[in-house]
């Protein structure tokens, strides 16, 4: 009996580790198939993600006026021609407006964008049947050249605007995709990470970008930089190359950026920016030696501007502010940032520093005044309206030629808004903060002067205004309907 029960747990064994063996080929022989379903999940993930994110992102179309080349020709001679350019731009609301670069639309003669189609799982011969998209004419509402943003409007339906992505939620590391026309080829996605969070250009700049390696070359500007939940983290804006293509050092305008000017140049046309009333130096070891201070890092306060939240809360010349809402400021560019991203009525509280002394100071922020604003107070509708242009403009008096100051001719009209319906048809690529100096080889000194000679021309007459635009003088020509 003791022979037959060894033999039984023995007979056991074996069949244990048989069983055993086979369950481990089993697995050994699925594993493969195991990660291919995973690769198969991430696959299907980002087909996904980037059918959806696809429906939001708008090719840019500009066409301008510059100086040509021409071989065969005189060094001396000047050619002015039209030119095209492309870039991306990403819908951010439904009823038809989009965020791009505002380099992309610079000296913009006509701005289009072409609409993505509604995704599809048809194969890839028929996708390229259909990727043509919709050419549509877009108009500029707004240009924030500071922070290089730029705000369209078309007018279509059915558009799918981006969600926005909290930047502060932003990590290092995090899997992101960037959407645009690279090279002019539309509907194009890369994948890449962030590489870093928080990236100064400019050290002397308060603007901060997000660095990623996904790939981004030109025609990438205004296109959007997406996370894993499709949501907007970024603007593309620019690379760092040798060559001129992608090295991998690409930038893109942060989603809290986005999200502080787009109301501002729906509203406006142009950037308000958030102030408390201080001037700030960053600290350097000789000011921190010369003046005595406690510490050689922080922004230091050298102006606090009489009737301001900052002279209200009592900041002083000489305060060191070491942060802002809990967060530590190193220097000016990361307090000069925050203030960028705060709107007017928005609460602060700033820890500062005041000799040895540790204190905390609440202020509200407001906005900085802006010329156009005040000049905007000017309008009079009846005769500030100039229909055949869809403009608004304000004549230069000698009582408002200080809102003006840096125009090279102090005199003309000043565009300040449009009307709701624009022109009927004519394409003026007039902006808000134009200077209107002349209209067809005629001065232009009042609204009433540039009414008088349009009212004489006929249907499809030329017209061509000389302008004045950023300190620069130049002509827009078009066919009046």
């Amino acid at each position: 009996m003791a022979l037959q029960r060894r033999m039984a747990r023995s007979t056991l064994l074996m069949a244990g580790l048989f069983l055993m063996n086979v369950s481990s080929a089993w697995a050994q022989k699925q594993a493969p198939y195991r990660h291919l379903d995973a690769l198969q999940e991430l696959n299907g993930s980002v087909e996904t993600l980037v059918n959806r994110v696809s429906e939001s992102v708008v090719q840019v179309l500009v066409t301008s006026y510059g100086p040509v080349e021409q071989s065969g020709r005189n060094d001396a001679d000047l050619v002015i021609g039209r030119q095209r350019s492309m870039g991306s731009g990403v819908i951010i609301d439904s009823d038809g407006y989009i965020v791009t670069n505002a380099h992309v639309v610079s000296n913009a003669r006509r701005v289009q964008v072409v609409l993505s189609g509604a995704a599809s799982d048809d194969s890839p011969v028929r996708l390229l049947a259909k990727s043509r998209g919709r050419t549509v004419d877009a108009r500029i509402v707004g240009v924030a050249r500071e922070i290089d943003l730029a705000l369209l409007k078309v007018d279509a339906e059915g558009l799918a605007p981006l969600p926005v992505a909290d930047y502060d939620t932003l990590r290092q590391g995090e899997l992101v995709f960037a959407f645009g026309s690279p090279e002019g080829l539309r509907n194009s996605v890369t994948m890449g990470v962030v590489s870093a969070v928080a990236r100064q250009a400019d050290p002397d700049s308060p603007l901060v970008y997000i660095q990623t390696d996904a790939s981004i070359n030109r025609g990438n500007s205004g296109g959007p930089l997406v996370n894993v939940k499709g949501e907007l983290v970024g603007i593309n804006t620019f690379i760092i190359s040798d060559s001129g293509g992608s090295q991998g050092l690409g930038f893109a305008i942060p989603s809290a950026l986005v999200q502080m000017a787009y109301p501002k140049l729906l509203r406006y046309g142009h950037l308000h920016r958030g102030q408390i009333g201080i001037l700030m130096q960053t600290i350097t070891p000789t000011l921190a030696t010369g003046l005595g201070l406690s510490q050689s890092w922080g922004a230091l306060v050298s102006d606090v501007l009489p009737d301001t939240p900052a002279a209200a809360a009592g900041l002083r010349v000489e305060d060191i502010i070491v942060s802002i809402n809990g967060e530590p400021v190193d220097g000016v560019p990361r307090l000069a940032f925050q203030f960028f991203t705060r709107s007017a009525g928005e609460r602060i509280k700033l820890g500062v520093l005041r000799g040895s002394e540790a204190l905390t100071v609440d202020m509200t922020v407001t906005e900085r005044a802006h010329d156009f604003d005040r000049l905007t107070d000017l309008i009079e509708p009846e005769k500030s309206l100039v229909p055949k242009l869809g403009i608004l403009g304000v004549d230069i008096t000698p009582s408002n030629a200080q809102l003006a100051s840096s125009l090279r001719i102090s005199s003309g009209v000043i565009v300040v808004g449009h009307t709701k319906e624009e022109t009927d048809g004519a394409d003026t690529g007039l902006l808000t903060g134009d200077t209107i100096h002349g209209i067809n080889g005629t001065a232009v000194e009042s609204v009433d002067d540039l009414r008088t000679v349009l009212d004489r021309l006929k249907p499809n007459s030329p017209v061509v205004l000389q302008v004045e635009r950023n300190g620069q003088l130049s002509f827009l020509g078009f066919e009046l309907d």
